[in-house]
């Protein structure tokens, strides 16, 4: 222990001991940020009729109605049917985008830029009465095509970054050579410059499915009925009654967004 505090953090030569107040904060951070996250675990195992913390008595009594109940199956069925659309509508796309711009360099780069950009930067509730009004005129709502266009257009700022920061490390003479070798365009970015961004594309892929599978505010407008998210029905749940099993679903919740972002870290790993 002694040894490793002397040792240098990084090639400036600050050891870990000096550094050892940065570390407190950003374990207090991390803490303040996971915490509200991982009090909804034990709760999701209580016995009470109500959501209290501590658990009064374990059980998994609210999971068996999770898995049990034909409702919840059905929106979370939707909903990852949804977050698989919107990850293969986004990501090609956004993709794309994010390479056409980093190509073209043209002075409006800037400008289309802020416009991908703008479904991030305007509050969820205005997008969802603009789509609403939309979806109206062309009989969209509570579709599953509606919702997958709605939470692609959500997505697709976020691919648009991604990628864009991973072809800011790559070396575009990779690409100019294929093609001073004989190859179209099209096929020296799927196999020199494509294979050399996978994990950008990956992680933006992730974002995307993630994207659609949490949103919710958007989905109170488009979706309902056979298509009605599982978001959707966890705040319809919470505005009617305080029901444990919602504790149930975000704990499931939980564990897959995880493991999607522990999977997306490994394939990075494996790419270097």
């Amino acid at each position: 222990m002694t040894g490793w505090l002397s040792r240098p953090a990084s090639e400036t030569q600050i050891t870990h001991g000096r550094r050892l107040w940065l570390y407190a904060v950003g374990g207090a951070v991390m803490l303040f940020l996971v915490l509200p996250s991982l009090i909804v675990i034990p709760m999701s195992f209580s016995d009470s009729q109500y959501l209290s913390f501590p658990p009064p008595a374990w059980s998994l009594r609210w999971y068996e109605n999770y898995f049990g109940s034909l409702e919840w199956m059905q929106a979370t069925w939707t909903s990852l049917k949804a977050g698989l659309l919107t990850m293969l509508v986004a990501t090609p796309l956004g993709t794309l985008a994010a390479y056409g711009l980093h190509v073209s360099r043209t002075r409006l780069g800037g400008l289309a830029m802020l416009v991908l950009a703008m479904p991030i930067m305007m509050p969820l509730i205005l997008i969802g009465i603009g789509v609403f009004n939309v979806y109206v005129q062309f009989g969209l709502l509570n579709t599953l095509a509606g919702v997958v266009i709605a939470h692609s257009m959500l997505a697709l700022p976020l691919v648009v970054l991604v990628v864009a920061s991973g072809l800011k490390s790559y070396d575009m003479n990779q690409e100019r050579a294929a093609c001073s070798l004989g190859a179209s365009r099209p096929r020296a970015f799927l196999l020199v410059t494509l294979p050399q961004i996978r994990f950008s594309v990956v992680t933006a892929a992730l974002l995307a499915f993630l994207t659609s599978f949490d949103e919710v505010i958007v989905a109170l407008f488009v979706s309902g009925g056979q298509n009605s998210t599982l978001t959707r029905n966890m705040f319809l749940a919470l505005r009617d009654q305080i029901d444990p099993t919602i504790a149930a679903i975000s704990t499931v919740m939980i564990v897959l967004t995880s493991l999607l972002l522990a999977l997306s870290q490994l394939f990075g790993r494996s790419d270097r």
